[in-house]
């Protein structure tokens, strides 16, 4: 595919995922043996993806992830994003705070065909855990 097509399926599959809350989006847009590096692990596989982002989906049940920008080159594509909503729900252990929370983030996407085979990911989750009040200001 192109870099241009693999734009279009990193765009659609951000819009599916999180502001229609569709998770059944991996199955057509992720191989199999997806990875997702985050800061603090590697998540394998299509189901280690759903949980994951399941997580922030029961946790700002009104999430919306508004793309910024995009870059695209051979089989990478390069997404910037602020998100933000309501705190409504269980996120990773955290309790509701019922607080509005925004944050911003990053991401590459790897493709491996037609399929994102990895994602490097970083948010700002502190920033969204200061506006949550669950971690203080250092």
């Amino acid at each position: 595919m192109s870099a241009k097509e693999n734009k279009i399926v990193v765009l659609r599959f951000i819009n599916e995922a999180y502001n229609r809350r569709n998770l059944t989006v991996g199955d057509e847009s992720l191989a199999a043996n997806v990875v997702l590096h985050i800061p603090y692990a590697d998540i394998e596989g299509l189901e280690g993806w759903k949980q994951y982002a399941g997580s922030f989906l029961t946790g700002f049940t009104d999430i919306v992830v508004h793309v910024k920008d995009t870059i695209a080159e051979g089989d990478k594509v390069v997404a910037y994003w602020t998100c933000g909503g309501v705190h409504t729900g269980e996120l990773q252990g955290i309790a509701p705070t019922g607080k509005q929370a925004t944050w911003t983030g990053i991401a590459i996407y790897r493709f491996a065909g037609d399929k994102i085979e990895e994602i490097w990911v970083w948010n700002d989750l502190l920033g969204m855990m200061r506006q949550l009040g669950v971690v203080s200001h250092v």
